[in-house]
């Protein structure tokens, strides 16, 4: 009977120990009580009421534990400590620490019998389990996204999908200005060599320095061997490659990337095999993959499996079949399943959907048995959903717009990406709404949201990007109105006169009579 019980408890101490908290024993205590209740018969229960895990730094004094002398002599004493009966207490609500903890008590539920597998994580590598993240996004997943969302609490940012024709053939440099990590190319406007005036695309762009560690490099791939090509040259600099195998806009799926992936499973299986196989052994970095659900359980399980058995690290779900919108409501019934599945090869399962905040997020993860939770839309709109309720909750609009509008400058952001954030997160109704979309340059929207402290950066951020300078209105030619529309909008008379007389048959092409007469000769003088 005991035997179980004492080979949970150890091999939960191995886990936990030595570095777990009081708050994380308070729910070993918790999760052993019930299965030592669950487990003994009622008249032994009554004897063993608490079941207490405690690491030797917490151990109760000796008036604090009382220890029954027959129940030893019955059944030995196999290192668990017997509190006392006492009256029932109204237990106290989980402390900061105990919620930071992430899912510890799923993870108790789990591996009450045996250890959890768990796929190697390599050495540049990040475990994705309790982990609350940043999805990918394009325009919202830029870099001065990505700081903010790391300043309020994100554990880890998805940079936005980046094709890898786009990345292919890139030259990779430190910007000095901004301390950042380019990967820039100029434009050849389909020469053979770019113009001398031609302008440099930055295609990526990652500050090493406040993202080390953290960030994740997400690709749009339908070839194996261009994936491996393009995550090579990021490789060194990000903490993962994602491969994106959910996005559903045409702009993905054309090209047989994104969600089209979900119908050519080999091909999918194939990209990840490539880069599990060339990219983690020279870069010690891990594998993943973002996927949707797909319209039967079984089918999505069937793919799940395939995937997990590619090599991979971790793997997300959203929650949502490809021609669902994010306006449609998640569909979690089959992130559970899902997850099971990750667990049995080891992966990590990360849930997305309809996830507003981090608090909600873990509550989430727990119930469906993910480990771990991604903030897409939420994060757009306000990236302080990271705070945990602990530290304050989701702050206002007005200092998260401000932090961000500070962080686009610092890091020489594009303003259309700026302005358009920043209409994202100024709510509709606010009196500065229409102002923030008048904006054209740093200057007008430190103006108009009244951020005048702001100011004197703002102007040497439009000096830099030239948008200081006032652009020369083009002179737009006056569009001729269409005899034919005219005549039918009952104007004959103004049609007539706007239409060019038309010569005869015989006189087209004919030169005139004084063009045919020879210039007469000088007289002399």
């Amino acid at each position: 009977m005991w035997t179980p019980i004492v080979e949970s408890m150890q091999l939960v101490r191995r886990l936990v120990a030595p570095t777990a908290t009081r708050a994380q024993y308070q729910h070993l205590h918790w999760s052993f009580e019930a299965c030592v209740k669950w487990i003994l018969p009622d008249r032994q229960a009554r004897v063993l009421p608490e079941v207490r895990v405690m690491p030797p730094s917490a151990r109760p004094t000796a008036s604090e534990t009382v220890v029954s002398s027959r129940w030893r002599r019955s059944h030995g004493s196999p290192r668990l400590e017997v509190a006392p009966q006492r009256a029932p207490q109204r237990r106290a609500p989980p402390s900061a620490d105990s919620a930071r903890s992430g899912m510890l008590s799923t993870l108790l539920r789990r591996t009450m019998a045996a250890e959890v597998k768990r796929v190697p994580i390599p050495r540049r590598g990040v475990d994705y389990r309790g982990k609350v993240v940043l999805a990918p996004m394009v325009r919202s997943g830029e870099l001065p996204s990505r700081l903010l969302a790391l300043h309020y609490g994100a554990d880890l940012v998805w940079g936005p999908e980046t094709i890898d024709r786009a990345m292919i053939g890139t030259t990779r440099r430190f910007n000095e200005d901004s301390k950042t990590v380019d990967w820039y190319r100029v434009a050849s406007q389909g020469q053979k060599e770019p113009p001398a005036d031609a302008k440099e695309s930055i295609i990526y762009r990652v500050h090493p320095e406040r993202e080390a560690g953290r960030l994740i490099f997400q690709i749009g791939t339908a070839d194996p061997e261009r994936a491996v090509e393009a995550a090579r040259l990021v490789a060194g600099d990000v903490a993962g490659i994602d491969v994106n195998a959910g996005c559903p806009k045409p702009f993905s799926t054309s090209g047989g990337m994104g969600a089209a992936l979900l119908r050519t499973p080999d091909k999918l299986c194939a990209i990840l095999e490539a880069l599990v196989k060339n990219i983690t052994p020279e870069f010690e970095i891990g594998i993943s993959v973002k996927i949707r659900i797909l319209e039967t359980a079984a089918e999505t399980e069937a793919l799940v499996r395939r995937l997990c058995a590619t090599g991979i690290t971790a793997l997300t779900v959203h929650c949502r079949t490809t021609p669902m919108r994010p306006r449609e409501r998640a569909i979690r019934g089959q992130l559970r399943m899902v997850a099971e599945v990750c667990h049995e090869h080891g992966v990590a399962c990360l849930m997305n959907g309809d996830v507003e905040t981090r608090d909600q997020g873990l509550r989430l993860a727990e119930e469906f048995g993910a480990d771990g939770a991604m903030i897409a839309t939420a994060a757009e709109k306000n990236p302080s959903c990271f705070r945990s309720e602990a530290d304050g909750g989701v702050l206002p609009w007005q200092p998260v717009v401000e932090e961000y509008l500070k962080t686009c400058m610092e890091v020489d952001n594009r303003f259309g990406n700026t302005k358009y954030l920043l209409a994202q997160m100024v709510p509709g109704k606010e009196r500065f709404y229409q102002p923030v979309n008048q904006g054209k340059s740093y200057t007008d929207m430190c103006k108009n949201l009244e951020l005048e402290h702001l100011l004197e950066q703002a102007k040497e951020a439009d000096a830099k990007r030239g948008l200081d300078r006032p652009k020369e209105k083009t002179s737009k030619k006056k569009k001729k109105n269409n005899p034919s529309a005219l005549a039918a909008g009952g104007q004959m008379g103004q049609a007539r006169e706007n239409s060019q007389h038309r010569k005869a048959l015989s006189e087209r092409g004919a030169t005139t009579q004084s063009a045919l007469e020879p210039e007469p000769a000088a007289v002399a003088a």
